[in-house]
């Protein structure tokens, strides 16, 4: 047997199998039927949870429907993602509701009324009919240390309308909003230049 049959033979193999997986793939595809607004949560101790998000509004930016984001806890920042989603103000609402961590103000009941007020604005957006995608950036966070009442979100993000999509970020995402959710998806914390010394910077974390 020749090399070229033998390179034929493999070719005709590979393509046998390929097309064994695509029938098999085609089918699981076709096979998923159900259209809905889906609660996406991204949490964990790693990089990159506001980054996917905002990579879902870009995604949903493209398609010419319209977009909400409400950011607790941040506010202070001036961020590169805010400055260029400014191009889409036809289509897209930001909120910057929050003060800055905990640990910049240093007050609970401002800490409180300030995601409060954001919560607020979340409702109001999500009673939009045009809406197609909210963005509850930090909103963990916020749960977290109790600004909010868990039960009072999740009963409103399960409340909301059949088809608005809804991404919550931010670490320690509780039990109750991640047994509600559709899609979870925990970033990991495998290495970070700001632990070697590394300072964030624009264009990276801001």
């Amino acid at each position: 047997m020749t090399e070229q049959s033998d390179h034929s033979d493999a070719n005709a193999a590979w393509a046998a199998k390929m097309a064994r997986r695509k029938a098999v793939q085609d089918a699981e595809v076709a096979s998923k039927t159900i259209e809905k607004g889906l609660l996406m949560v991204h949490t964990g101790p790693g990089k990159g949870k506001t980054t996917a998000a905002m990579g879902l509004a870009l995604r949903m930016l493209g398609r010419e429907r319209p977009v909400a984001v409400v950011q607790f806890i941040k506010g202070a920042w001036s961020t590169g993602e805010r400055f260029a989603f400014q191009r889409f103000d036809d289509l897209l609402t930001w909120h910057s509701m929050g003060e800055g961590f905990t640990w910049e103000t240093q007050d609970r009941a401002r800490d409180i009324a300030a995601c409060r007020r954001a919560w607020d604005e979340a409702l109001a957006q999500m009673a939009r009919p045009d809406l197609s995608m909210l963005i509850l950036d930090e909103l963990c966070i916020a749960l977290r240390y109790d600004y909010l009442s868990a039960d009072e979100v999740v009963a409103a993000l399960q409340a909301r309308r059949a088809d608005l999509h809804v991404v919550v970020t931010g670490r320690n995402a509780p039990p109750a909003l991640l047994e509600a959710a559709d899609l979870i998806t925990e970033m990991q914390a495998t290495r970070h230049p700001f632990k070697a010394g590394v300072k964030a910077q624009e264009g990276i974390e801001f």
